[in-house]
């Protein structure tokens, strides 16, 4: 592939990558973010003891990447959802639709046995820039 076709996006307004990869890659009109979790971007804290704090922090760190590129919410298509607890669906689910309108992207949610810093919510998103 040629890479020189790639647009990397990052951000100060995110939190930085913990290990070897950006926060986002733009190929053909396609903006790939990587998962975010509860990061506090200013601090560095993680937020994992308020399932509600965590998981609107999870979608600010998402919207500040898409920020970034000046596309807003509207501009997903695809999200994924990972979770520590399918008892936790419900609450994060309510969270995750308040921040869309009548318009709501693919996804999927799925169970995974640990996240990266033992966190309780990971999403990753595909956004078209146009």
């Amino acid at each position: 592939m040629d890479n020189s076709k790639l647009q990397i996006v990052n951000t100060e307004k995110a939190p930085a990558p913990v290990g070897p990869y950006n926060q986002c890659i733009v190929h053909n009109g396609v903006a790939y973010l990587s998962g975010q979790i509860a990061i506090v971007p200013a601090t560095n804290e993680i937020i994992r003891d308020d399932l509600t704090a965590e998981t609107h922090q999870v979608m600010k760190n998402i919207i500040a990447v898409l920020n970034e590129m000046n596309l807003t919410l509207d501009n997903i298509i695809k999200c994924s959802i990972f979770i520590s607890d399918m008892n936790n669906f419900a609450a994060i689910n309510e969270i995750y639709a308040s921040y869309f309108n009548e318009y709501f992207p693919a996804r999927e949610c799925v169970e995974v046995a640990c996240l990266p810093k033992n966190v309780n919510v990971e999403i990753s998103v595909i956004a078209a820039l146009n």
